[in-house]
């Protein structure tokens, strides 16, 4: 579990999915004056430098950002999550992929919070010392999950949670579920953002029905893949599972995913899913 380091995936095509909803839900959010709070349960390091050596072993930013940076036809949503990579890369050159602690960071207001967890004590150190000196942040180096859950609801009672794991413990993929679970039963009103990748499409099937059965209401789905599912090592699709969307944000996410799908494609191929898996 504390093996993973999420430098060498920094700026793939999952990235680029999770990302653009983020935002999304971040703006959306914004539009209120009043505060909110965002929850981030598996941090990592915030930024990534992709001239570094974990970034540059496999490249995956090339089969994401890469591929959109020069476009000059993005739809809107892209085109606003494109923007936010740029705030990182002033020069304009690539270089730098923002985490989603650091878009959290670019996008939040002076009187939102930020609360993320990293367990890896490396990754942590950095995390922290990104935002040492924000005081609308506060770092925790524990379990994202068992922190998270523990400072529900927020005195706000506005808020985004962001569940990412790495999934290289298989238990995760129950475990999401439980927290969820136990997350909503204290904030039923947050946003819930859970990122998933498919590797083994029976598990997510497995995740969506436990979802689906949760009783848990209001559920969309997201799914961008760039490879036929597969027994194969290695992920072919990825998702975001969205509980409380904003209510424009199938809308905004439909109006562009077709394009991404076409961007993003391996050697012709790409699938996508947008859908309500369980209705308000």
């Amino acid at each position: 579990m504390l093996s993973y380091r999420h430098a060498f995936h920094a700026g793939n095509f999952a990235d680029v999915l999770k990302h653009w909803v983020l935002i999304e839900c971040l703006e959306y959010l914004k539009q209120k004056e009043k505060p909110f709070v965002y929850y981030d349960t598996h941090s990592g390091p915030g930024m990534y430098a992709l001239d570094s050596d974990y970034a540059q072993k496999n490249q995956e930013f090339k089969t994401g950002i890469s591929l959109l940076w020069d476009q000059a036809d993005l739809p809107k949503g892209l085109l606003q999550y494109c923007d936010c990579i740029r705030t990182q890369n002033p020069d304009d050159t690539l270089r730098h992929y923002p985490g989603s602690p650091s878009i959290a960071q670019a996008l939040m207001r002076e009187w939102d919070r930020l609360t993320l967890c990293e367990l890896h004590r490396t990754e942590h150190e950095i995390l922290s010392g990104q935002f040492a000196h924000d005081k609308r942040s506060e770092v925790w180096n524990e379990d994202g999950l068992n922190r998270t859950l523990k400072l529900l609801p927020p005195r706000e009672r506005r808020g985004i949670v962001l569940i990412d794991p790495s999934y290289e413990m298989k238990e995760d993929y129950e475990r999401v579920v439980e927290f969820l679970q136990a997350a909503h039963r204290k904030f039923a009103q947050g946003v819930y953002l859970l990122w998933y990748p498919v590797v083994e499409r029976e598990r997510i099937d497995r995740l969506e029905a436990a979802l689906i059965n949760s009783g848990i209401r209001n559920i969309t789905l997201f799914e961008l893949g760039i490879q036929a599912d597969t027994e194969a090592r290695g992920m072919t699709s990825s998702g975001m599972i969205v509980i409380n969307p904003p209510w424009t944000l199938k809308q905004s996410i439909d109006d562009g995913l077709d394009y991404l799908a076409k961007k993003l494609e391996v050697d012709g191929f790409s699938t996508l899913r947008s859908e309500v898996l369980v209705g308000e």
